[in-house]
């Protein structure tokens, strides 16, 4: 086990020894990994979107029971029951809350009376300044390579534009896979860095063999964004049942996600109220238009078919393009280790090139 080489703002605030982040990547990050994550001295994050809640609470108590190192669960800020997931999480004492988009701002101060650290993720420097200004922790800044639901500007570009506008630790998201990544992310002025394909692909991921295979298998252009998904650009493979989804009419796709919403219904035991009541949530909070909100209960069951029954026939994989550069599937402890490690070597190199 690694011992702290590289502190930051987000390690003292997360209570973490490296300031690396697996995220909440649905159907991917459950107690296992999060387990592992945490015991590498990472910062591991449940998906708590794809639980209903009371797996949800099984889920935390499981990891608490595993280890005592800080971890954290990612929430969705309009489902109808985020009052009550946020209840758990302080009643639970995790960590961490971390948010695909900010929750709302009475959510932020009742989380952080608490003591529990809040982390939205954000794609653009008017968002990163609204919610520093509404009073969160800390953002998780995800660039357009990163895999899920992402924008059009590579984290290059993005990233040193919010670390220069707001003064809370800032995460940064999609292209990082190594020790290097890390070291450039830190020069840019970020406090760590956040992973999703890096941590999927690992031993300790309880993915599909074979679909890690696929993930290996892929190059750089082995992605695509695409909004006929879920209404929003996702990123994901390139595999057959993609493609057919990039040439499929606006009918058949409202077809399709309606069915596979009603079978997340009946998977997750919400009432039809319940989803139609998250359903205009998400059209109020994301601007959405009726069709896109069809579309949006479309995702879990593609998502479930690819990453959990290994179905590709039938089901998505959500990659960022970074999956054309990883070769292997290490351990949460081998891979944590090894980029912490790298990381310093890259410091350590860069610095010696300073004169004067």
């Amino acid at each position: 086990m690694l011992e702290q080489r590289i502190r930051t703002r987000w390690t003292e605030l997360a209570g973490v020894r490296h300031p690396i982040v697996q995220t909440g990547m649905g159907w991917v990050a459950g107690p296992h990994l999060v387990t592992a994550t945490a015991k590498a001295g990472a910062l591991g994050i449940l998906a708590s979107a794809t639980m209903t809640y009371e797996e949800l609470a099984v889920a935390i108590r499981t990891v608490k029971e595993r280890t005592d190192a800080p971890f954290g669960v990612n929430l969705r800020a309009d489902a109808a029951d985020a009052p009550e997931r946020v209840d758990l999480l302080i009643a639970e004492g995790v960590r961490v809350a971390s948010f695909a988009l900010a929750p709302k701002r009475e959510l932020i101060a009742k989380l952080k009376d608490a003591g529990v650290v809040v982390v939205p993720s954000i794609g653009a420097r008017r968002h990163a300044e609204k919610v520093a200004a509404w009073g969160v922790d800390a953002v998780v800044v995800q660039g357009g390579e990163g895999g899920g639901h992402t924008g059009a500007v590579a984290t290059s570009l993005l990233l040193p534009q919010i670390t220069a506008a707001v003064d809370i630790p800032v995460l940064a998201a999609g292209g990082f896979f190594d020790g290097r990544g890390l070291a450039a992310a830190l020069a840019y002025g970020a406090e760590g860095v956040a992973m999703g394909t890096r941590f999927l692909l690992t031993s300790d991921s309880r993915v599909p063999d074979a679909v890690k295979a696929l993930y290996l298998a892929a190059d750089v252009t082995g992605t695509v964004a695409t909004p006929k998904i879920d209404g929003v650009p996702h990123r994901v493979l390139r595999t057959g049942l993609v493609e057919q989804i990039e040439r499929s009419g606006a009918v058949s796709g409202l077809v399709r996600s309606a069915r596979n919403g009603l079978a997340f219904k009946k998977l997750t035991g919400m009432s039809l109220r319940a989803m139609v009541r998250d359903g205009l949530a998400m059209r109020k909070h994301h601007g959405l238009r009726l069709g896109q909100v069809v579309m949006a209960a479309n995702t879990p069951m593609l998502l479930k078919a690819g990453l959990v029954e290994g179905d590709v026939s039938a089901g998505v994989l959500s990659a960022g393009q970074v999956t054309g550069l990883i070769e292997d599937l290490p351990s949460c402890e081998e891979l944590v280790d090894r980029i912490v490690t790298e990381a310093v070597a890259a410091m350590i190199k860069a610095s010696a090139a300073v004169v004067g």
